[in-house]
């Protein structure tokens, strides 16, 4: 149960910004969105552990304001996995509305 509201919850939040952000848009179903939930908690999972690692002195230096990179970034990944799976995850048309968009989902999730 706790799984699916995350779940859930991790749709909701990658919806908003599109909804929010003229610049971004998310072309699928609601099951689409779903499955790129899905992708997107599993990024966070796996991946963003070791980019957090990784990162870690840039990470301090900065006092923690390039967290907000990391986050950018893993929402770029899971853009381009789902757009690879044919999801058609989102399009961005630059980067700092990728950075809005990953700020909007870290304060939602």
């Amino acid at each position: 149960m706790k799984l699916i509201l995350r779940i859930l919850i991790n749709a909701f939040a990658i919806w908003l910004p599109s909804m929010l952000l003229a610049s971004f848009e998310f072309s699928g179903s609601i099951v689409n969105l779903i499955i790129v939930a899905v992708v997107f908690g599993l990024v966070n999972a796996f991946i963003r552990p070791i980019v957090k690692l990784l990162t870690l002195p840039i990470t301090v230096v900065t006092l923690g304001l390039f967290t907000l990179v990391v986050n950018m970034l893993m929402l770029l990944f899971t853009v381009w996995l789902s757009d690879s799976l044919s999801l058609t995850g989102g399009i961005f048309e630059n980067l700092l509305v990728a950075f809005v968009a990953a700020i909007i989902i870290s304060v939602i999730s």
